[in-house]
C-alpha cells in the first residue's frame, strides 16, 4: 500500500492498464484471488460471506457499502482491503463540517508563476475510505457522485481521472444512531453492494480476543495484489459469459421491483447493470468463465436491497423491508433451466 501520499491516482495509470492487458492464464488469476481472501480472512474472522461481497466489488469494479453498528470490523475491513493491495490509499473521516472541497481538492494561487495550482484532495487515489459517511451533509455527500460513477472530477472546468483501479469504501452507521443523514437516493445507486457484517459467533470472537492480545493484526497485513494485477482480474470478468436466458432472469427481477405493490421506487437500469456486474464477478471468484443461476440469485439482496423504497417505511428499517419484498420475488419469479 502506498500510504497517504498527496499523489494523483491517475499517474502512472497507463503503465497500469498496460500491464493488466496481458492476458493471465486463469489458474494465475485463481491463485491471485486466493491470496486476497486468505490476507482479508486473516483478520475478519468467522465472515466468508462479506468477504465474498467485498471481492465481488472490487473486481467487477464497483463500490462498497458497509451499513452495521459501531464495533463489528467495518473500518477493519476497509483497512484490510487497502493494504492487501499495493495502491494508494486515504481515509476520509466523514464528519458534519466536511465540505466538498475537502474531498476533492481546491486551486491555490502560486505566487512565484502568477497562475493558480490545484491541491488534489483526499478523492484522488486508488482505494478510499469513506469512514462515516451518513455524518456528513448531503450537499457533501453528493461531491462523490461524478467520482464514483465516472472515476473523474472536474474542477475549474478540467476533468481529472481516477484510477485504475478506483474504489470507494464506505462505512455507515445505522440511520437511528444521532448525527446521522440518509444518503440520497443518487448517491446510494452508486453503491454496487450494501452489506453487513454483524456480530461473529461465539469462536470467532474468542479468536479476535487472542489475536489483539499484542496489537492489531491489520497493521501487519503487507500487499499481495499490485494495482495491474486488479485491473487484469476486473478485464477477466468482462470476458465472462452470460447466456440470454440470464439477462432475461435479471430482468424480469429488476421489472418485478417495479411493479410490485408495495413499492414506493423499483430498481433502476443501473442496478440491473450492476447485478450483471456483480454475477460475472462472482462466477470468476467460483473459477467459472460463465454466469449461472445461482450467482444472480446471491447477490440480488446486497445488490437491491439499497435500491429499492418501500411504501410506507420506517428509515431505520428500510434494508430489512426491502429484503423482505425482493425475497418474495425471487421466490415467484421462475430460474432459466
Amino acid at each position: 500500500m502506498a500510504g497517504d501520499g498527496s499523489t494523483l491516482a491517475g499517474a502512472g495509470s497507463n503503465n497500469v492498464v498496460a500491464q493488466a492487458n496481458h492476458a493471465r492464464p486463469a489458474a494465475e488469476s485463481a491463485a491471485l484471488i486466493q491470496r486476497l481472501r486468505a490476507n482479508l480472512g486473516s483478520v475478519l474472522l468467522g465472515k466468508p460471506d462479506v468477504l465474498q461481497q467485498t471481492l465481488v466489488t472490487l473486481l467487477a469494479e464497483g463500490h462498497l457499502l458497509i451499513e452495521d453498528v459501531p464495533g463489528v470490523g467495518k473500518t477493519l475491513l476497509a483497512k484490510a482491503l487497502a493494504r492487501s493491495l499495493d495502491c494508494t490509499f486515504h481515509r476520509i473521516q466523514f464528519t458534519p463540517d466536511l465540505l466538498p472541497s475537502d474531498l476533492i481538492g481546491t486551486s491555490v494561487y502560486h505566487q512565484p508563476s502568477g497562475e493558480f495550482v490545484f491541491k488534489p484532495g483526499p478523492l484522488f487515489a486508488q482505494v478510499v475510505l469513506a469512514d462515516e459517511i451518513n455524518r456528513a451533509t448531503p450537499r457533501t455527500q453528493s461531491a462523490l457522485l461524478e467520482a464514483m460513477s465516472d472515476r473523474q472530477v472536474s474542477v475549474d472546468g478540467e476533468s481529472r481521472a481516477l484510477g485504475p483501479p478506483f474504489l470507494v469504501v464506505a462505512t455507515q452507521n445505522p440511520y437511528e444512531f444521532e448525527g446521522t443523514y440518509p444518503l440520497p437516493e443518487s448517491q446510494l445507486d452508486r453503491f454496487l453492494l450494501r452489506v453487513r457484517i454483524g456480530y461473529p459467533d461465539r469462536a470467532a470472537e474468542k479468536e479476535v480476543l487472542t489475536q489483539h492480545r499484542i496489537g492489531e493484526p491489520v497493521d501487519h497485513l503487507r500487499p499481495v495484489l499490485a494495482a495491474s494485477d486488479v485491473v487484469q482480474l476486473q478485464h477477466a470478468v468482462r470476458q465472462v459469459r452470460m447466456d440470454g436466458s440470464l439477462n432475461d432472469y435479471i430482468l424480469d427481477v429488476v421489472t418485478a421491483t417495479r411493479t410490485h405493490a408495495d413499492v414506493y421506487l423499483g430498481a433502476s437500469t443501473r442496478a440491473a447493470l450492476s447485478l450483471y456486474r456483480a454475477a460475472q464477478a462472482h462466477a470468476v471468484l467460483e473459477g467459472r468463465d460463465y454466469v449461472v443461476p445461482d450467482d444472480i440469485k446471491g447477490l440480488v439482496l446486497p445488490v437491491l436491497t439499497h435500491r429499492i423504497l418501500a411504501k410506507n417505511f420506517r428509515q431505520g428499517e428500510r434494508g430489512d423491508s426491502a429484503a423482505g419484498i425482493l425475497g418474495e420475488i425471487l421466490g415467484r419469479t421462475p430460474v432459466p433451466a
